[in-house]
């Protein structure tokens, strides 16, 4: 297998994964597996960004539930109830990911250490990930979680540049911190006239991150 998983793999699974592991693209914009296809398919994403979302029946209105990107699994909720998650997976970019028919990735849960080893940090860090995001929606404001969002993508090898969030739609953002489009623009523009973050072409980049702290901690 020419292709490396962006992840630690026990040397207990790599003969699973040269078997059973099939490296799928998804171009930009196109839908990832149906729910029902989620049943019997787990993945770990190589490259590139998916949106998870779910769509409120009759107002037809999608909820952004969270960013995946490289390194990270899907759908661990299935994998560890049998049932199905009805989320929607759309690529960002274009995608890469590698999946495995989920009764293996089952049969390594309940008899695999290593990958154990590997799971279980990983939902933990998911749980913390929505611990979080419920203290934040109970105790900062809306302008205080979109600062929160915009510090925990600042991209370590560029400080001036975000990752996960930096081209998404204002929509989308509003929807990873619990509010609206509007409320959203409004503290843009805030943040913009402050000199603090410039939009170009949608891009949002950081231009003062001690100033966006200073903010945070009023």
């Amino acid at each position: 297998m020419k292709e490396t998983l962006p992840i630690n793999i026990p040397s207990t699974i790599e003969q699973d994964i040269e078997q059973h592991g099939k490296v799928i693209e998804f171009d930009k914009g196109a839908i990832l597996f149906s729910p029902e296809e989620l049943l019997d398919k787990f993945f770990v994403v190589f490259k590139g960004r998916i949106k998870v979302s779910q769509i409120e029946l009759g107002k037809g209105k999608e909820q952004t539930l969270k960013i995946l990107t490289t390194g990270d699994m899907y759908d661990v909720v299935s994998l560890l109830d049998g049932e199905m998650h009805d989320n929607l997976l759309t690529a960002l970019d274009d995608v890469q990911v590698m999946s495995f028919p989920m009764p293996i990735v089952r049969s390594w849960l309940h008899s695999n250490n290593g990958f154990n080893q590997l799971l279980f940090p990983y939902i933990a860090r998911q749980m913390r990930e929505i611990e979080e995001l419920a203290i934040d929606l109970s105790f900062y404001s809306t302008s205080q979680r979109l600062i929160k969002l915009i510090v925990k993508n600042v991209d370590p090898q560029t400080p001036n540049k975000l990752k996960l969030i930096y081209d998404l739609p204002h929509e989308e953002i509003a929807s990873l911190i619990g509010t609206v489009r509007k409320v959203i623009n409004r503290h843009i523009q805030e943040l913009k006239k402050a000199n603090i973050i410039e939009v170009d072409r949608k891009n949002i980049r950081l231009r003062n991150r001690h100033e966006l702290l200073e903010r945070l901690n009023k």
